[in-house]
């Protein structure tokens, strides 16, 4: 009989992806809720196709630059904080390589090895690669996968596109007399999946998480579609 495989992802890149996947299903919700707002909004005020067009077109790229910007600032300043901490690392690996060395074994006795193992360990940790060492395990980055800023930046800008296409073309496809109706569903449906995504990436419930975006993203099109009919009526 073969031996299985062990194929599994390393915990570090599992959570990593989950992360990612995480924030592309969060960029994908957004982007219905904004734009379905938005394009709600103006379909209380005319019915002019060519309007709804430019509005949604125009919350479209607004909304997925602005998340991408920053997004990229966001993730600039964590890595920079991260080059830093490594470069005091290094600064103190060079200067007080002794010190160095036992703080190490006391974070791994502080993980449940005993005082010897702990040693041992740090020394053998040390000698392979001390600043990979202490970045894992004192500082928990790894420094062959720091943080990408335009990895960031363009995984939430396509995903609100993503997100934002959904109700854009909802409202500007149907016939005019269809045109609210074929966004309010198409839009809470998408809120459902996107709310079930987000819980059980989370490991939670998807019920109340799915309830939460339904209602969040229904109250956004009732307040929008409310302001627009007035100010429509008002001939604003």
């Amino acid at each position: 009989m073969m031996e299985p495989t062990h194929d599994e992802a390393h915990a570090g890149a599992l959570g990593s992806r989950l992360n990612w996947l995480r924030a592309a299903v969060l960029g994908a919700n957004d982007g219905i809720v904004s734009t379905a707002g938005l394009v709600v909004g103006v379909a209380g005020a005319t019915t002019a196709r060519s309007t709804l067009l430019t509005a949604g077109l125009a919350g479209l790229l607004a909304g997925s630059m602005s998340m991408a910007a920053g997004e990229y600032v966001s993730v600039s300043t964590q890595r920079d904080s991260e080059k830093a901490a490594l470069a005091m690392e290094r600064r103190e690996l060079r200067e007080q390589p002794e010190a160095e060395l036992e703080e190490l074994t006391e974070l791994l006795e502080d993980r449940g090895l005993s005082r010897e193992v702990a040693r041992e360990a740090a020394v053998q940790l040390t000698a392979r690669d001390a600043l990979r060492a202490h970045a894992r395990v004192e500082l928990g980055i790894d420094p062959d996968a720091l943080t990408n800023p335009w990895h960031a930046a363009s995984a939430s800008f396509l995903a609100f596109t993503v997100g934002a296409l959904l109700p854009l073309l909802a409202i500007v496809l149907p016939p005019a007399t269809l045109r609210l109706w074929v966004t309010v569903l198409s839009v809470l449906a998408a809120l459902v999946v996107t709310g079930w995504a987000s819980a059980r990436l989370g490991a939670a419930a998807p019920g109340r998480a799915v309830l939460r975006n339904v209602v969040g993203g229904a109250l956004a099109m009732g307040v929008t579609y409310a302001a627009g009919t007035l100010l429509g009526a008002a001939g604003v």
